[in-house]
């Protein structure tokens, strides 16, 4: 499925192995990692294409199903599931649609999401005119040609997601390694910078700050200070906290950004680093402050420009609390199916014995020694 502005293949929990050890290596294998081209599997060698969504029915009182996000690296042998994906979120409702964990409702079908990752929860609400899924519609997002239905996803208690607290150092404002920063996590841990700080316009294409070896040093010098900071440890081998450049934005937006995911700028902003970023954008006081436009009343909208369009963000704020607290955080996604069938993995990995058969056929055997997944 394309959720978003990624793409990935969908699981049934069911139809992977329960053991995290040998799934991951299957998730491997399913993707042709570790690879830069992932040749020898269906990853499209890039980190925004080699994504994996885990979706079960959930035992949790009032939620629908539980959805594990797994990034598998291209050119490493890791899977890592410590952050979370919400453009692959975007899809998990109308996967389970399909896959009859939910029965659609007429008009739009709210589906409640457990994000295993970070043990909070999310709302799609999934186009289902005549109770019938359906992605065709009038809705265009910046990275993704076309148009489609649209699909509104509120997070509902993000904050603190991966870092235990909105402020993992309980400040509006770090210094880090020398620079000034905003350290946050609304869904997902994000290290704000203004793009000045680093000699930068922020409105460079992503191409350019890839290419300038000693800001990407400086940058990541600066990342492992931050994940250390923000209570995730050592992060050298991890795809979080995610930097962030902001400037100010020239497009008609609230802010400008360049993200690194974590190390490789990104051609427009995650959903869940935009609802961080956007936070950050209406806390007095942040890295943000001078540079973006802070919108006022109980719910704002927050528009983040990034090198391919702008993500619009919609955050309902306690301003009764100190630091303001946020009650919800929503926006507008896109997704569709792409395609359905079985992934080939060499049996030397899995040999699919403990996976539940179902009569799509998830586990056979071809006279290769192939097993289908």
């Amino acid at each position: 499925m394309r959720g978003g502005t990624s793409k990935g293949p969908f699981f049934l929990a069911s139809d992977l192995p329960s053991d995290p050890e040998t799934r991951d290596r299957v998730l491997l294998a399913v993707m042709g990692s570790p690879d830069p081209r992932q040749i020898d599997g269906i990853g499209g060698a890039d980190s925004l294409t080699s994504k994996v969504a885990i979706v079960a029915p959930s035992r949790r009182s009032g939620v629908d199903v539980d959805y594990l996000f797994a990034q598998v690296s291209v050119d490493r042998p890791l899977v890592d599931v410590t952050p979370n994906c919400g453009n692959m979120l975007a899809g998990v409702g109308a996967f389970a649609i399909a896959r009859g964990l939910v029965e659609p409702r007429d008009a739009v079908t709210p589906i409640t999401i457990y994000m295993v990752n970070s043990g909070k929860l999310a709302t799609a609400h999934v186009p289902t005119p005549g109770g019938v899924l359906s992605f065709e519609g009038a809705t265009s997002i910046a990275g993704v040609p076309g148009k489609s239905a649209a699909t509104r996803i509120d997070f509902l208690d993000t904050a603190g997601s991966a870092c235990g607290a909105l402020l993992p150092t309980g400040n509006i404002i770090d210094d880090v390694d020398g620079l000034k920063a905003t350290l946050i996590d609304n869904g997902m841990p994000v290290v704000m910078l203004r793009a000045a700080d680093f000699g930068k316009t922020g409105y460079e294409l992503p191409a350019e700050l890839d290419s300038d070896i000693a800001f990407k040093t400086r940058l990541e010098e600066v990342r492992i200070v931050a994940g250390k900071l923000m209570r995730l440890g050592d992060v050298r081998s991890k795809p979080v906290p995610k930097m962030t450049l902001i400037a100010p934005a020239i497009h008609g937006g609230d802010v400008m950004t360049r993200t690194f995911i974590p190390r490789k700028c990104h051609s427009a902003i995650g959903v869940l680093g935009a609802v961080t970023v956007a936070t950050a954008c209406l806390l007095p006081g942040t890295i943000a402050a001078g540079i973006a436009r802070r919108a006022e009343g109980t719910i704002r909208t927050v528009s983040v420009e990034h090198p391919t369009g702008e993500f619009s963000v919609e955050i309902q704020i306690d301003e009764k609390t100190n630091p303001p607290s946020v009650v919800r955080s929503s926006l507008i996604r896109t997704a569709r199916f792409l395609f359905a069938g079985h992934v080939f993995i060499s049996k030397q990995v899995w040999d699919g014995s403990k996976c539940a058969q179902r009569e799509s056929g998830s586990v056979l055997r071809d006279n290769q020694g192939a097993t289908h997944a």
